[in-house]
């Protein structure tokens, strides 16, 4: 089975972003300051749990898609303050960026960010036209353990169902780098063991890959041939699943590609860089509702 590197993402994730990510995110996220985006911060969508999310917006643009972005970061950590770059790259091009916090383990298991995730997917759709965009144009997008996270959206309809949605209702779902079939999990595991369950029963719920039943929303699936954070079989095991009920899924993989070059392919260019930005607008382009034209890079 397609399987996650847990234990060496997390110890990437804590030497890249524990001493070093003010100045690497910093870097990421220098083409903030653009005139051409507006940004709303700090907006409440859970008071209950104090979780926020942060918005960006293309100045000038009607009608623009909407893209719910779940970062990444093993379940565990991370910040959408950090992510500005991605919210940055998008809407300078004509999309609508919503990026939304999540509470993490050990705060809660799966079903509590699984439930933030589908709260947050729900606020956008209630306040869409607020957002000068339609109920009928948001796709959900996801970084590593994001992926995971929209993945589950777009193919489990427990999550949506108690917000009147179902998956099929997204425009699409934008998969990067994402964990979609990883059982077993170690006994080493114990993190992933903890969040997750450690019968298979309880792991199967965790599985994108298990929820295919031809109700999804179009997929756009990409993946480094040098990750070793997250094997790239899983991006074919769930382009493979969509494919056996001949759903609609793009899979794409890059050569010599790494985990996280992917995504910060979106804020500048890297050696073996991905065209990440221009195949997400490509995909969004093709399927949104309101046929927008798009400022390609």
């Amino acid at each position: 089975m397609p399987r996650v590197v847990a234990t060496t993402a997390l110890v990437f994730l804590t030497l890249l972003l524990g001493g070093c990510e003010a100045t690497l995110f910093a870097g990421l996220n220098a083409t903030d300051q653009r005139h051409d985006i507006e940004r709303q911060k700090h907006i409440k969508f859970d008071p209950q749990h104090h979780l926020a999310l942060d918005i960006y917006r293309p100045a000038h643009v009607t009608h623009a898609p909407i893209v719910v972005f779940f970062y990444g970061g093993s379940w565990i950590r991370g910040e959408r303050a950090w992510y500005r770059f991605v919210g940055t790259a998008l809407s300078a091009r004509g999309v609508t960026v919503v990026i939304p916090d999540y509470r993490k383990y050990p705060q809660v298991k799966m079903d509590g960010f699984m439930d933030d995730a589908a709260r947050a997917v729900a606020w956008t759709r209630d306040h869409a036209t607020e957002l000068d965009g339609s109920t009928d144009d948001i796709f959900i997008m996801g970084h590593s353990a994001g992926g995971q996270i929209a993945g589950l959206l777009a193919t489990d309809a427990h999550w949506l169902a108690p917000y009147a949605m179902q998956p099929r209702q997204l425009a699409g779902f934008i998969g990067l780098a994402g964990c979609y079939d990883f059982m077993p999990i170690p006994a080493n595991e114990k993190d992933m063991l903890g969040m997750f369950g450690r019968t298979a029963e309880e792991q199967a719920r965790a599985q994108p890959v298990r929820f295919v039943d031809g109700d999804e929303p179009p997929m756009l699936l990409l993946h480094g041939t040098a990750d070793k954070e997250v094997e790239p079989a899983n991006s074919q095991s769930l382009a493979d699943a969509v494919r056996r009920v001949h759903g609609d899924v793009t899979l794409k993989f890059y050569p010599r590609v790494k985990h996280s070059e992917l995504l910060f392919a979106l804020s500048r260019p890297f050696r073996n860089s991905a065209d990440t930005l221009s195949d997400i607008l490509a995909f969004i382009e093709k399927r949104s509702e309101k046929q927008a034209r798009f400022r390609h890079p």
